[in-house]
């Protein structure tokens, strides 16, 4: 999959996502915020001027979204999460988000009405995707852009040279996303729930999270 198709799922599949930004004192605040365009690299929202998100998207330009499929259970779902940086494209695409979205017009029935809305591009940055359906479960990492000037998140886990094939870390791993046919032994990434169960018990301290 590539990043147009995440972008798409937050889109098409999800639309309300959770958007978290950080206020005057530095502390996160959340509301849901439905994603109105999408393309190969960037995610399109809107709000209005007179809004707290408004001015807090102005004074950071920065954003982390968060949104979940819907299914009959937990087990059948997928997730999608973003960072990165915002820019602040006024009307341009006001027309094409209502086109897109004509619900909208409920809301802001008239063109005048519509005078306080601009649309937000979140551009650059980073993204993961996570598949509960699959099994075993899939992660997935992906970029938007140039990233957001950061270094790529290293937030999996990995063995390093120290493992001696002990073999403990198998019957610890909730995906068995392990691969044990050679020493040392390597952790599927994409397969992996970050629970930390091989740093806990390896005694080589071969396992390890974070950056390599």
């Amino acid at each position: 999959m590539e990043t147009s198709d995440y972008l798409r799922i937050l889109k098409e599949e999800i639309h309300s996502a959770v958007f978290a930004t950080v206020d005057e004192d530095g502390l996160p605040v959340t509301r849901v915020i439905d994603i109105m365009l999408a393309d190969e690299n960037s995610l399109y929202f809107i709000t209005a001027k007179g809004k707290e998100f408004y001015r807090q998207l102005m004074n950071r330009r920065y954003v982390a979204v968060s949104g979940m499929t819907g299914g009959e259970g937990s087990m059948q779902k997928k997730a999608v999460s973003v960072r990165g940086r915002v820019a602040n494209m006024g009307k341009c695409l006001l027309d094409q988000v209502f086109a897109e979205n004509p619900y909208m017009a409920e809301i802001y029935p008239t063109r005048e009405s519509r005078r306080a809305l601009e649309v937000f591009r979140l551009c650059e940055g980073w993204g993961e995707y996570f598949d509960l359906s699959a099994k075993p479960i899939i992660r997935r990492s992906f970029r938007l852009g140039a990233g957001d000037g950061q270094a790529e998140p290293q937030e999996g886990y990995h063995i390093t040279e120290d493992c001696d094939g002990c073999g403990l870390c198998l019957s610890q791993c909730p995906q068995n996303c392990i691969d044990s046919s050679r020493t040392p032994f390597k952790i599927q990434a994409e397969h992996c729930l970050h629970c930390g169960n091989c740093v806990e018990i390896c005694p080589q301290k071969a396992a390890r999270g974070g950056s390599k």
